[in-house]
């Protein structure tokens, strides 16, 4: 396995392409209600070296209970770890609550995955290889977003809202998906929805209940001492899932707290990246040497 201090020192080494960070509504988004940054989501890009890109992209949803977003170990840490496999990264700075409820986020995360396939020739990216990855509050979004999708707008005046927004896969780390007690982290509902939210509104967003045959193939990494987001809301998308012969791979490691990112120094939890790299080169998204 790559640890990370061995990860970032090959990133410095390689070829170095640097981030760029990009509104994903120039004129403004659509319910905007200020100027301030918080109010400006955006989309920052980290593309994979030409030397290694292989045209798999993956759209990143930081985690933090939907007020808060935690851009360094869910986010840039991420992104380069993507980027040594040959994958091009795209982190979303998303609206966030109080101040902004549902669908806002979805709406970012939304627009995240059309910009990313409407510009894919550019990001030299495969159209057909663009997948969402979520933490936390992150996998909530992320797991809406691929449950939740439509093909595009034919008739859109804005180019990029011409592109599907279904993700081609699903990676959900640690992930709230249902917002019903026992299992529902509710600091997460409450900033998406507020305290007081209409029940149907709710269970609209327990994302078991929305997977369907044509929700994406899903990986999902999970603890089983998280007591923030109990594994059971990993396992409820993995049956739910399975219910619909939609492909899934569930991985629950026994050691580690919520939060864990990529797990480096947490003995053998440290070892899930490679599940996943294992799982993308089973889904062709990286090529087997």
């Amino acid at each position: 396995m790559i640890s990370l201090p061995t990860f970032l020192t090959f990133a410095l080494l390689a070829t170095h392409v640097e981030p760029q960070t990009i509104p994903l509504w120039p004129n403004g988004a659509p319910g905007a209600m200020g100027t301030e940054d918080k109010d400006k989501p955006s989309l920052t890009i980290y593309l994979a070296t030409k030397e290694k890109a292989n045209g798999t992209a993956v759209v990143v949803c930081p985690g933090g209970g939907y007020g808060g977003l935690a851009m360094g170990h869910e986010g840039k840490e991420i992104a380069e770890f993507l980027n040594l496999q040959g994958i091009s990264a795209f982190v979303v700075k998303y609206r966030l609550g109080p101040k902004y409820r549902h669908p806002a986020p979805l709406m970012d995360a939304q627009r995240a995955i059309r910009t990313v396939r409407a510009n894919a020739t550019s990001y030299g990216v495969d159209s057909k290889k663009i997948g969402i990855w979520g933490f936390s509050a992150g996998g909530h979004l992320a797991s809406t977003a691929g449950t939740q999708f439509d093909a595009g707008n034919p008739n859109a005046a804005d180019a990029i809202d011409k592109a599907s927004c279904r993700p081609d896969f699903l990676i959900l780390c640690y992930p709230v998906i249902t917002f019903e007690p026992p299992f529902a982290h509710m600091g997460s509902r409450n900033n998406l929805l507020g305290k007081d939210a209409d029940a149907k509104l709710v269970e609209s967003l327990c994302n078991h209940t929305r997977v369907t045959a044509q929700t994406p193939p899903t990986f999902l990494f999970h603890t089983d001492e998280d007591t923030g987001v109990p594994p059971e809301n990993s396992i409820l998308f993995y049956l739910a899932l399975k219910k619909h012969k939609v492909p899934a791979e569930l991985h629950i490691y026994e050691k580690g707290r919520h939060g864990v990112g990529l797990a480096t120094k947490m003995g053998e939890t440290a070892s899930w990246p490679d599940r996943l790299v294992g799982w993308l080169k089973n889904r062709d998204m990286i090529p087997s040497k």
